[in-house]
């Protein structure tokens, strides 16, 4: 989940908005977790936060020189695309996400693709997905329909092992102030409130607006299973061959092919035979600073009963990003 105290961008600063962390919200924890799990639970945050810190400090300072005193030009002088090959922004893996599927969606035809967020709690991650996506649209032309999913009470109460409730609990990460997130959220963003198991049927997902990135920040194993359940539209063309799919809760050694996120996605592609989600194959080869930690969380829905009539426009959709856009 996201650390940061606040979030928003200077226009909106100036607007007089902004949107914040509430205060620390310690949640309610069961006898029996406390006699187990002493701190467990109420130090997962204190830990994400050290990680940013120490990932910041790994990718940078480990990397060469020379890349480091580049960077100072490519912020300053920099095109987008460069800021994006050099990790520039902060939250990369969107920039890097949002650029993949809009060029995708460009050698496709197709104009308009839709943008989720699963795990919206205070807003940090929508409102920079949605900066990032007018700047990918200025750039590339392809328009964005962006959405954020999330309860609106903090996570639900966990149904069973695979849930880790010595890492989660019910009421963690709330979201503070719903009408104030969605006073800054521009014409093209929504947020759609309630149990992901209810809410995803009911989305109106079509060929006229695919699905080409997503972001999951649902930490239980069963909310990201109800999630997952977008990618099963019985039309292939409700989504971008290759859908660049995030996923945030996969990087403590609690983590596991069986429980959380990486359970999920296990069960999703043994129930599934034309929809996989995998890896990024080969991502940290083609990106500059090879140590970004954020790598390892980028994954690709494979669409793998997209029409055979866009075949080869598809294969090249699996490009590498170019500083061209080419």
């Amino acid at each position: 989940m996201e650390t940061e105290s606040s979030v928003i961008s200077s226009s909106r600063r100036k607007s007089g908005v902004v949107v914040e962390r509430g205060p620390a919200r310690q949640p309610s924890r069961a006898p029996s977790f406390n006699s187990r799990f002493p701190k467990t639970r109420r130090t997962v945050e204190a830990l994400k936060q050290r990680a940013a810190w120490a990932a910041l400090l790994r990718e940078r300072l480990s990397e060469p020189l020379h890349i480091s005193a580049l960077s100072l030009l490519v912020l300053a002088f920099g095109s987008f695309r460069a800021k994006v090959y050099f990790d520039i922004y902060r939250r990369p893996q969107h920039a890097f996400g949002l650029l993949y599927a809009a060029d995708q969606a460009n050698r496709l035809g197709v104009k308009t693709i839709t943008a989720i967020e699963f795990g919206v709690a205070t807003g940090a991650g929508l409102v920079n997905i949605c900066d990032l996506a007018a700047t990918v649209s200025k750039e590339t032309g392809v328009n964005f329909n962006i959405v954020g999913f999330d309860s609106g009470q903090g996570m639900p109460p966990p149904r069973d092992y695979r849930d880790q409730s010595h890492l989660y609990a019910a009421g963690d990460f709330p979201m503070a102030n719903e009408a104030q997130l969605r006073s800054v959220l521009p014409t093209n963003a929504q947020l759609v409130i309630g149990n992901v198991a209810e809410t995803v049927p009911r989305f109106e997902l079509g060929p006229d607006s695919p699905l080409g990135f997503v972001s999951v920040d649902l930490d239980y194993y069963s909310s990201t299973v109800d999630a997952l359940r977008i990618f099963e539209r019985e039309d292939p063309k409700c989504f971008l061959p290759t859908t660049l799919a995030i996923f945030d809760d996969i990087w403590m050694a609690d983590h596991n092919p069986w429980c959380g996120e990486l359970g999920a996605i296990a069960d999703f592609n043994e129930r599934n035979a034309l929809r996989k989600i995998a890896p990024f194959t080969f991502l940290r080869n083609q990106r500059l600073l090879k140590k970004a930690q954020w790598i390892d969380h980028i994954f690709l829905a494979h669409i793998l009963d997209y029409p055979h009539a866009v075949a080869n426009q598809r294969h090249r959709g699996a490009a590498p990003i170019s500083l061209s856009g080419r």
